[in-house]
Parts: C-alpha cells; structure tokens; sequence
C-alpha cells in the first residue's frame, strides 16, 4: 500500500474525533497528519451549539454547508448559512461560536493546524 496515499468515508472516519479527518492531532505516520491545515466533515443535529466560544484565534477558517442551516456567531454579527454551498470565512484573532438551527452538514477548513482549541463536545439547547 502506498502509505501517502488515505482512502476513506469522512462520516466514519470523523465519528471518532469529533468530525476532524486531517490535522495535527493525526499520528504522525499518518497521510492525514498535517501542520498546515485541518479538515472537518461536521454533523450537528438540531438544536447543537458550541460548548464555549473560540477565543485568542490564531487561525484561518472557512466553514462551507452541505445541507441544513446553520448560524455562525462572530464578536460583530451573525452569520446564517441556509443554502447548501453558501460559506463563511473569518481570519486570525476573530472570536466565534455556532450553533446548528437544523441539522446539518458542514465542511470547514482551518489553517494552520495547531494544539490548544479543544472544547467539550457540542452541546443542545
């Protein structure tokens, strides 16, 4: 097997860690290991938001709908995705949170990878 080449399906192999199928949380042997970027396919059912916002951001990221509506919180609006391909992308040091108004599908993108963001699973209102 070539070993820098990954086959997969992003809903099973995301169960485990939290959606996240690429970054530096991959071992290091991995193909999906990277410091560069991260790769999340996000299902959040209806009603989920996030545990805590994300704060001191260092990264980049961009946040594309599969299917559902989602709204994106940011320190100076509110950001709804409502339509499958619509996105939102935020640079370094704008806080966020979010919060899923049906379920949905999403796709972000975060760069670079690094260790500190964390948070407790999503949660219901």
């Amino acid at each position: 097997m070539d070993e820098t080449v990954y086959v997969g399906n992003a809903g099973a192999d995301g169960a485990g860690n939290g959606g996240w199928l690429l970054g530096h949380f991959m071992p290091v042997d991995d193909p999906r290991h990277s410091t560069d970027v991260e790769v999340k396919w996000g299902v959040h059912g209806a009603g989920e938001s996030r545990s805590r916002w994300a704060t001191d951001e260092c990264r980049t990221a961009l946040l594309v709908l599969v299917s559902g509506a989602f709204r994106v919180e940011l320190p100076d609006r509110t950001v709804r995705l409502s339509e499958p391909g619509d996105y939102v992308l935020w640079g370094r040091g704008v806080d966020h949170s979010w919060y899923a108004e049906r379920e949905s599908v999403l796709v972000t993108v975060r760069w670079p990878s690094v260790p500190g963001y964390r948070v407790e699973p999503p949660v219901r209102r």
